[in-house]
């Protein structure tokens, strides 16, 4: 059968690459309506997941304002504009794709995320960017057996789990909370959100000999239906930890796409 594999699929669409929607999406100030689109565009900034791009014409409780500054976002310049909401304005809250950037986005719009209150895909809330359609994330049940350890301290030890798969991300490990130490484990106040598996419930660090390890457990107690599977469990940082796989210690992941050097703000 032969050891747990660390490797991973890696993100492969290209920046610039620009697909069509097929879901009506719209956006939210203050209970208005920014804009209400059948005719949105992914366009991918960067490798890891897409924007949406909005026609113009598809505004519906808002206008913009130029800024009259133009920037440079990962798929090409774009003209930033604040946005008006009746009476509210948001400064530098969206860009407007020019002249340089791919053709099928120029002349659309391209809001900051937490420029708008909420985000709708159909009639189900998008949290943090839209899930790219090329992003698998696959929670299976297993027999592996996973203890983890900091400084030589067993923080769980668990028969069983649920690996979570994810593309461009290493496997994550959710056990059974009953298999996991709580006494040595101190809560936090730490908060993220994934738009694949929704928003945590819990954070939890680890005071060793070493020092502190901030934020290195986390659980999603009321996760999204396509991560049901992980509800109630929780799962380390492999990055952070000594993750034991039926007895094998895993190398710790590097350079994992939305980690940081350090604990806190990440996606797991």
């Amino acid at each position: 059968m032969g050891v747990e594999s660390v490797l991973h699929p890696s993100l492969i669409v290209p920046v610039g690459h620009v697909e069509p929607v097929p879901r009506r999406v719209r956006g939210m100030v203050d209970g208005h309506v920014v804009f209400d689109t059948r005719r949105a565009l992914y366009v991918w900034e960067w490798a890891g997941y897409p924007q949406y791009c909005v026609p113009r014409d598809d505004l519906v409780e808002a206008s913009l304002i130029d800024d009259d500054r133009t920037e440079h976002l990962g798929a090409g310049p774009a003209r930033r504009h604040s946005l008006r909401v009746r009476d509210a304005v948001r400064e530098g809250a969206a860009w407007v794709w020019h002249d340089g950037a791919p053709e099928a986005v120029r002349g659309t719009v391209r809001f900051r995320w937490s420029a708008l209150d909420a985000w709708l895909e159909e009639d189900e809330p998008v949290y943090v960017h839209p899930r790219s359609p090329y992003a698998r994330v696959d929670a299976l049940r297993s027999s592996s057996r996973v203890r983890v350890e900091i400084d030589g301290v067993v923080l769980a030890d668990a028969p069983h789990c649920v690996k979570l798969f994810e593309t461009g991300l290493p496997t994550r490990y959710y056990l059974d909370r009953a298999h996991i130490n709580w006494p040595l484990l101190r809560r936090t106040d730490h908060v993220t959100q994934c738009p694949y598996k929704g928003t945590t419930s819990g954070y939890w660090s680890f005071d060793g000999g070493t020092g502190p390890h901030e934020d290195i457990l986390w659980a999603y107690d009321f996760p999204t239906v396509q991560a049901s599977r992980i509800a109630g469990l929780a799962a380390f940082y492999n990055e952070y930890v000594d993750l034991y796989v039926d007895g094998t210690l895993l190398p710790r992941p590097t350079g994992t796409p939305g980690v940081p050097a350090r604990a806190g703000g990440r996606r797991g």
